[in-house]
């Protein structure tokens, strides 16, 4: 036991509590040192707790990546796109003099207004041609058809062309100055298009039944200008047998598709010539 000395000044050393202090430090770390060497870590545990630890701290690791980040949005969560359907018109129009209204004006009645209005002018030509070329029809030289909204003049090659000749017979001429006097007073775009069967050509005029067609249908334009169409209005093509009325098997069908088609397009005003037309109905 330490023994301490009363006449001893108390600033020459520390107090002495302190030495007490000292030893019971000591005695508790040893105890603690004892207890540690007896117990056992689980490992799973620690990680769990230090996996814990990191996340709650912040702690960020680097993970092995190999799909291309997807990102996500309100929009495509809740919301399901529509079908697309086709319509009639191209420009969405809305009316602007009610801020308020909420509904977008289509043109779909206007559209089809303007439609069956064609439809009504068409079958109304169709059967005045008809009424003035009844006889050339019974003849079997020309027949009339409607397609769609426009009217078409077809001129068959019976008494209007030689085999493999684009010239005009004769006894065509006047049925053509007959046709050139009345659609020549009436308006819109005329198209005169050639046509021919699937029997390759052997005349040497032509290299093939697209020379033919096309100067069939030019033949037939030129004596429309002479009865005074607008040349502004016409425009003139060649297609061979692209185009058939009917199946080339047999003589009769082979007859039909060797024609010449005067067709009204209805709807176009193209007096102030094709390329102007073409502007206007491109999309």
């Amino acid at each position: 036991m330490a023994v301490y000395d009363d006449d001893v000044p108390k600033s020459a050393g520390a107090p002495a509590w302190f030495v007490t202090f000292a030893d019971l430090m000591v005695l508790l770390m040893c105890f603690f040192v004892l207890m540690l060497s007896f117990s056992e870590m689980d490992a799973n545990k620690f990680k769990l707790l230090s996996g814990s630890m990191t996340e709650a701290f912040g702690v960020q690791t680097d993970i092995d990546v190999r799909d291309i980040p997807k990102g996500t949005s309100i929009a495509a969560n809740e919301f399901s796109p529509g079908i697309p359907e086709p319509t009639d018109v191209i420009d969405v129009r809305q009316h602007t003099v009610d801020s308020d209204l909420n509904t977008l004006d289509l043109g779909l009645e206007q559209r089809l207004k303007e439609l069956k209005d064609l439809e009504r002018a068409a079958d109304e030509q169709t059967q005045r041609l008809r009424d003035v070329f009844r006889q050339e029809i019974d003849d079997g030289r020309i027949m009339i058809r409607r397609d769609g909204t426009d009217v078409v003049i077809q001129i068959l090659e019976k008494d209007s062309f030689g085999s493999g000749r684009a010239e005009l017979d004769p006894e065509s001429l006047a049925t053509l100055d007959k046709i050139g006097t009345l659609i020549g007073s009436m308006s819109g775009a005329i198209t005169v298009s050639g046509h021919t069967d699937d029997v390759p050509i052997r005349s040497g005029n032509y290299r093939s039944n697209w020379d033919l067609s096309a100067a069939r249908a030019a033949s037939v334009a030129h004596e429309l200008l002479q009865a005074g169409v607008a040349a502004e209005r016409l425009m003139v093509s060649g297609h061979a047998d692209t185009q058939p009325r009917a199946p080339n098997d047999t003589a009769a069908n082979r007859a039909l598709n060797r024609r010449v088609d005067i067709t009204f397009v209805n709807g176009k005003n193209r007096h102030a010539g094709w390329a102007a037309a073409a502007d206007e109905a491109a999309p």
